[in-house]
Parts: C-alpha cells; sequence; structure tokens
C-alpha cells in the first residue's frame, strides 16, 4: 500500500480507504465483531491506514467497533466519519447540517469512536436548508477547537461545494479538502460537474459504490440472478451490459471484475486524487478487492470500459465542446492554443 496526500493537504493517506459500513448486524446484511476485526486487521496488514464510518453506520455499531479497533494506536489511524443524518426518528434538529445538529453529532460520534479527535469529518448530505456560511463557521470552530482535523463534503451538487470552498477562501475559515461521491462505471454523472471542480479546487475525492453494489464484479448475469429484478440503475439491461464489458476485459488481464472496477475509479479521471472506498462483509472479500493494487488497466482496456459505459454530458457541456462553438469562441484556432 502506497499513500497519497489527501487533496491539497498535508495528511497522507493510503490508496484505498476501508469502508466500515458492514460492520454490526443490526441492518441485517452486515459482519459480526469477529468478522469485522478480521476485515480491520486485513486492510491494517495491507499497510491501510484511513478508514471511513458515520454516525448512522448500524445505529452507531461501526463506530463503537471502529474505536476499539483503532485503539491501541490511534494516532496512525485516519479516521473519518460523518454528520447530517438522523440519529432518532422524529426530531426534526437530530438531523440535517445546521450547527446544533453539527455540534451534538460530532460530540456523540467523539463518545462512540472513544477518541479526542476526529481526523476527517464530512458532511455526509447536502440538505438544501442551511445557509453554506452557517455550515462552514461551524466546521470551522471545530477544527480550531482541536476536535476535527480536516473536513470533506459529501453527495452535494458541485455549485454548493464551489460556492462553499470560494467563501471559506475569502473569510479565512477552514475548506473541504475532499469530495466523496458516488462514482463507477454505473455512475458516471459526476464527470460533468462534480470531478472537473474537485480538480480545480485541488480536493482529493473518495468515490464510493466503485462496484456498483456487486453488479460490476458479473454476479448478476449468472443465472435467475442475471435478470431484470428492479428498477435499479444496477440491476437494469444497461447495467447488465457494461458488467458482461468488465467480465470480459478482466478475463483478458487475468484479473477479477471486482479488481478492475476498483482501478477504473483511481485511473479513470486524471488530475485528481481518487481513493475509492471499499468494503466487505468477509475478510477474504476484502482480500480480493486488495488485489487491484497489483496492476494498472492499459490504456486498451480502459478505451473498452469508456466506450461501453459512455454518458452524454448535455448541456453546456457538449454545445461548448462542438466544432462549430470552438471556431466562434477561439477563431478556428482552438487546436493551436497551447493550454
Amino acid at each position: 500500500m502506497n499513500y497519497r496526500l489527501f487533496g491539497t493537504s498535508g495528511l497522507r493517506v493510503s490508496e484505498l480507504c476501508l469502508g466500515t459500513m458492514t460492520f454490526g448486524l443490526e441492518w441485517g446484511w452486515g459482519a459480526d465483531k469477529d468478522e469485522s476485526r478480521k476485515i480491520f486487521d486485513t486492510y491494517a496488514d495491507a499497510g491501510g491506514n484511513f478508514v471511513d464510518t458515520a454516525n448512522r453506520y448500524t445505529e452507531g455499531t461501526s463506530e463503537r467497533w471502529l474505536g476499539e479497533f483503532v485503539k491501541s494506536d490511534r494516532h496512525h489511524f485516519v479516521v473519518a466519519t460523518k454528520y447530517t443524518l438522523r440519529d432518532q426518528t422524529g426530531d426534526p434538529n437530530r438531523a440535517g447540517n445546521h450547527r446544533k445538529n453539527m455540534m451534538r453529532s460530532v460530540e456523540e460520534s467523539l463518545r462512540r469512536l472513544d477518541t479526542d479527535f476526529i481526523d476527517l469529518f464530512w458532511v455526509h448530505a447536502w440538505d438544501g436548508m442551511t445557509p453554506v456560511d452557517e455550515v462552514l463557521r461551524g466546521l470551522d470552530d471545530l477544527v480550531r477547537s482541536g476536535k476535527v482535523h480536516y473536513i470533506g463534503i459529501s453527495d452535494t451538487p458541485a455549485w454548493v461545494v464551489s460556492q462553499a470552498n470560494t467563501m471559506a477562501e475569502l473569510r479565512g475559515w477552514t475548506s473541504f479538502a475532499g469530495l466523496q461521491i458516488e462514482y463507477s462505471l454505473l455512475q458516471r454523472a459526476p464527470e460533468r460537474d462534480l470531478l472537473p471542480m474537485a480538480k480545480h479546487f485541488g480536493m482529493a475525492v473518495t468515490p464510493w459504490g466503485a462496484i456498483g453494489g456487486g453488479a460490476l464484479t458479473g454476479k448478476y448475469l449468472k443465472g435467475e440472478a442475471g435478470r431484470v429484478v428492479e428498477a435499479s440503475a444496477r440491476r437494469s439491461a444497461r447495467a447488465n451490459a457494461i458488467a458482461a464489458v468488465v467480465v470480459e476485459q478482466a478475463e483478458k488481464l487475468g484479473v477479477p471484475p471486482v479488481q478492475l472496477a476498483i482501478n477504473w475509479t483511481r485511473q479513470k479521471y486524471a488530475g485528481i486524487t481518487a481513493i475509492p472506498i471499499v468494503g466487505a462483509r468477509t475478510a477474504a472479500q476484502l482480500q480480493d478487492s486488495l488485489g487491484c493494487l497489483s496492476f494498472e488497466i492499459p490504456e486498451a482496456s480502459m478505451q473498452a470500459l469508456h466506450a461501453a459505459s459512455a454518458i452524454e454530458l448535455g448541456f453546456p457541456h457538449e454545445f461548448l465542446a462542438s466544432d462549430n462553438i470552438r471556431e466562434l469562441i477561439f477563431g478556428g484556432q482552438y487546436q493551436n492554443i497551447i493550454r
């Protein structure tokens, strides 16, 4: 495992981030404590130091177990957790991005993690109600207090993140160093605005869903499981067609499809630091995923995967990239301008 700088910060994190949504049985599909410990140890033994959780994961069990696992060497691990999602149904102030919920949530996460500080604190999702400056000022206060070291933002429109980081720079507040998004061969919408924005601000990107909920491993192509059984981007004719190409290219390269799908998110978008979040229900599954670190996808396979999963970027991207508009904007000299 090598390490990457987290965005424009000096924080060193491993090439893959361990997702711990599976730590706990409360949601009916996770791992028990013994298996969760094996998953954690498998990751740590491979050199991993970057672990991602959230206040909501398995009703708090994920944070509690993770706190136990890192306690003997707390300063070695980069622990990331999140706030926004509800801790209690029926109370509008125990959820959302506002300062009251932020401060309550961070204190409860610190207790569950049994730690004095959180290395990376994520806004989990944008609520569309809280003013941007309220969120930023609260997060800056947490950084200045020492309870949080770095901040990131997840599942939020690009224009909001752009507004936030510009405001933070102008006001001397802590800015978002990382962006967490769904990104995979099945979900390439971030290429429209989110990824160009992250590149502009020098933000690290931690894609979740890199294997499309398992669809890109090819498991839904086998037998009855290959049928479209629900209206989902992961269980559709398009998803099956993309998964078939992933399986085909993986066979050509002699690697498991899961490794190819993860590496695609690491290699696809030039100019950003992409650190995929990998999760597992067993240590064996995680060991399989970690194998992606042993190779790079050759250009021919990248082109095949690109062609199979291509999306329309839409307006204004395709409009501005058209030959006619470029001729008008650049006087017929677009290709001759060194950028």
